[in-house]
């Protein structure tokens, strides 16, 4: 066979591989070892096992990822997000489906703090239903609602997502953070829509509302958000003045979630060690991820076969906006199967290049990229934002209903891909002028 060969066969015994349930990251490193053994021997092989984990890993820019993840966990399990929510439902009242529109704006306001999806869905599920189920709402709607609020959390920085693909497609973190707040800001006013749309249409979707609330009510609900509020403008603060980097940003935030967990007497020695021992866990998965896709990289580019299938897409697509649809097309039929990070890390060797000779910017495809990823945390058969709320409801709510609860919002997700395909300079705006 050759080089080419090679490593297309690779990638089928990679997708097989995944079919079959093998962990991404297993998948990932086997078969990125054993093309290389066969493509370049032996040496080669255990040369890259032992150069591109510890040249991977040791990136300064990733140590923020255990930072961030530690920040989120602190805040989930002290419950430091509960009055962003209770605020948002104080001030909404009035509004056709406030409590949900609240669950919608209190996620926004919990990803600020956490950088994950899973993390704003279990959070946001816990405190938004079962006030949502007291008011008579529609189990589809208080569900479906909370689901897809969960994805705003992969947007909004600090996000996971968007500091691997800074740091794989060598771009400013701190521009795609900021790129990320006009996409996350979008995703929850489109989705705020979509549930006064449905309210409007169906008034027995959300037939209580709170009495109404007096503006000392209000005023005072604010003071629960100052948790929240004081990690946000610390990091935020911090990292668009110019103070520390984004990669500083994450321990800081982290020891602001810690000492304000304390202040407000919600920090005990076991939810500690909770968020400590699941952010090893998680940085743990996420980095053999990582780790393996760098070795795809390696083996894909040594066998020429990164370059031929690049090529080969470029060739096919006879214009841009035919080439833009064939990527959706994949990305949204991979996030049915696969979980963001790894979909995300499993096809980058391949499709950046095919965004960079496209002359595209690379800031901008991040932030689609994760929007793209994000709807495939909502979507059909795996939707793990789906089944982290079925978890939250048990019993109460099949996991069917979740699901038809979600369709609504998928379509409005794709309308605002679609306008960001549309209208690059809507992500690219907020980078320009900090910039």
């Amino acid at each position: 066979m050759t080089d080419v060969e090679i490593g297309l066969t690779g990638l089928a015994a990679l997708i097989a591989l995944i079919a079959v349930r093998v962990p991404i990251g297993i998948a990932l490193i086997g078969v990125s070892f054993t093309g290389l053994y066969v493509l370049m021997g032996p040496r080669i092989a255990w040369g890259s096992m032992s150069i591109i984990p510890y040249k991977f890993a040791s990136s300064w820019i990733l140590s923020s990822i255990p930072m961030f993840l530690f920040l989120g966990f602190i805040s989930y399990h002290t419950q430091l997000t509960r009055g962003m929510f209770n605020a948002a439902r104080i001030w909404l009242s009035s509004l056709p489906g406030g409590l949900a529109i609240a669950s919608i704006f209190g996620s926004a306001g919990f990803a600020a703090v956490s950088g994950s999806s899973i993390a704003c869905s279990a959070a946001m599920g816990r405190i938004a239903i079962p006030e949502m189920m007291k008011h008579r709402y529609h189990p589809e709607l208080a569900t479906g609602t909370v689901a897809v609020a969960g994805t705003i959390g992969a947007l909004i920085p600090p996000s996971i997502i968007l500091i691997l693909y800074g740091v794989i497609a060598q771009i400013s973190i701190s521009a795609l953070f900021l790129g990320g707040i006009v996409a996350g800001l979008m995703t929850a006013v489109g989705y705020t829509l979509v549930v006064l749309l449905r309210v409007w249409l169906n008034p027995d979707l959300a037939p209580e509302r709170d009495a109404d609330v007096t503006m000392r009510e209000k005023l005072l609900a604010l003071r629960e958000t100052w948790p929240i509020l004081l990690i946000m403008i610390g990091i935020f603060g911090g990292l668009f003045g110019g103070v520390f980097t984004p990669t500083e940003a994450g321990a800081v935030g982290a020891s602001l979630a810690c000492l304000v967990a304390i202040v407000s007497g919600q920090m005990t020695l076991e939810r500690f060690l909770t968020a400590a021992r699941e952010t090893l866990m998680t940085t743990a998965a996420l980095l053999i991820i990582a780790i393996g896709a760098s070795l795809l990289t390696r083996f894909l580019a040594l066998s020429g076969a990164g370059d031929f299938l690049s090529e080969g897409i470029l060739s096919i697509a006879s214009s841009p906006v035919l080439l833009m649809i064939g990527i959706v097309c994949v990305y949204l039929l991979m996030g049915m199967f696969l979980e963001p990070i790894g979909a995300m890390l499993l096809t980058l060797p391949i499709i950046l290049p095919v965004v960079d000779a496209s002359g595209w910017s690379l800031l901008w495809f991040g932030i689609v990229l994760t929007k793209l990823l994000e709807i495939g945390m909502i979507t059909p058969p795996i939707g793990m934002n789906v089944f982290v709320i079925k978890s939250v409801v048990g019993d109460l709510v099949k996991t069917s209903a979740i699901f038809r609860g979600v369709a609504w919002f998928i379509v409005m997700d794709l309308v605002l891909v679609a306008i960001l395909c549309a209208f690059p300079g809507l992500v690219l705006w907020l980078p320009n002028l900090v910039g």
